[in-house]
């Protein structure tokens, strides 16, 4: 026999073997650079969804129409760009031989809890700006709720509705307000 490789089974085509180095070590070091870059990536974008969450909050705050319209408008593009590098982790963990999504903590047992310094770095950038991100939308979503809810109660005021509201659907058998012109306490007129 020949000791010319066959087309298609040539050393880069062979299977792994116990001699030939596989897992994390068989990767170039600039497949792990560009996850770091990726991760580095997605922690950015979670800082500056965090900083628009905080203007959110401010234009909630001042009654500021313009800054809360641009906000939502900011989030959805910090989102759509989120899902984009998101996809990327996606794509390096299976060149990396993983398949799904490879998680923080999949990437710890992926490189056998020992990941290369400039991945471990990304990892813990990307760790912190996920809980800074979840403050801030726990935060969020505290300041909304309690103006969604002065809101509801100047309407009611206005209305000269109670200021609770009833639990339930109404069961037709409450008063009308006459205050209205006699729409019956709504306020929008269906009937046009």
């Amino acid at each position: 026999m020949s000791s010319t490789p066959i087309l298609g089974q040539g050393p880069t085509d062979q299977h792994p073997t116990d001699e030939q180095p596989t897992g994390p070590t068989a990767h170039p070091p600039r497949l792990a650079d560009r996850l770091a870059e990726t991760l580095r990536s997605e922690a950015a974008l979670l800082t500056e969804l965090s900083a628009t969450m905080k203007h959110q909050r401010d234009a909630v705050a001042s009654d500021d129409l313009d800054g809360i319209d641009e906000s939502v408008f900011a989030t959805h593009r910090v989102l759509t760009t989120l899902g984009e590098t998101r996809r990327r982790r996606r794509l390096l963990a299976e060149l990396l031989g993983e398949h799904g999504d490879l998680s923080l903590t999949a990437l710890e047992r992926y490189f056998h809890g020992a990941p290369p310094a400039n991945v471990r770095a990304a990892t813990d950038e990307l760790s912190e700006a996920a809980r800074n991100l979840q403050r801030q939308v726990d935060l969020n979503r505290r300041v909304l709720r309690r103006a969604i809810e002065a809101s509801d109660a100047y309407v009611r005021s206005l209305c000269h509705l109670p200021l609770s509201a009833p639990v339930g659907y109404p069961d037709g058998t409450q008063t009308t307000d006459k205050g209205l012109g006699g729409l019956g306490g709504a306020i929008v007129d269906r009937r046009i």
